[in-house]
């Protein structure tokens, strides 16, 4: 006797898991180290003693030091948000499956990821090049 076509295949103790609950589980696995090792940083940054801090350095005496400075800060950011961006697509790129859409977009982040590299890479010359406009 053969089993109508709508009825779904018995889960027996052959069948094979769903590509889904696959997917969940490996993204499961890696939740638990990601989030402890998020709380560790945390709690590493929040939780340091005002001991270690330096103290207040003297206001700066010219732009151009000012300007050094958020230089400096911002490529600090854009190099941390590119790592970012860097590691997310390395996750897609991995949990992918082999789907062609996913695949797609972690090579799109992986993109931006280098755009962003290039960005941090570049802000310095760029600010060099406003300061000789302006005159700084």
């Amino acid at each position: 006797m053969t089993r109508p076509a709508s009825l779904p295949a018995a889960a027996g103790p052959r069948s094979r898991p769903s590509r889904r609950w696959l997917m969940r589980s490996k993204m499961f696995r890696w939740a638990a180290p990601t989030a402890a090792v998020l709380v560790g940083v945390l709690l590493v940054i929040f939780v340091t003693p005002d001991a270690f801090a330096d103290a207040l350095a003297a206001p700066p005496q010219d732009l151009n030091t000012v300007i050094n400075r958020i230089t400096k800060w911002l490529v600090g950011l854009l190099l941390a948000l590119a790592t970012l961006f860097l590691t997310v697509g390395f996750i897609r790129y991995l949990l992918a499956g082999g789907d062609p859409g996913e695949v797609g977009k972690a090579k799109d982040t992986l993109k931006y990821a280098a755009i962003g590299y290039g960005g941090a890479v570049m802000a310095p010359v760029l600010v060099t090049i406003l300061k000789g406009f302006v005159g700084g």
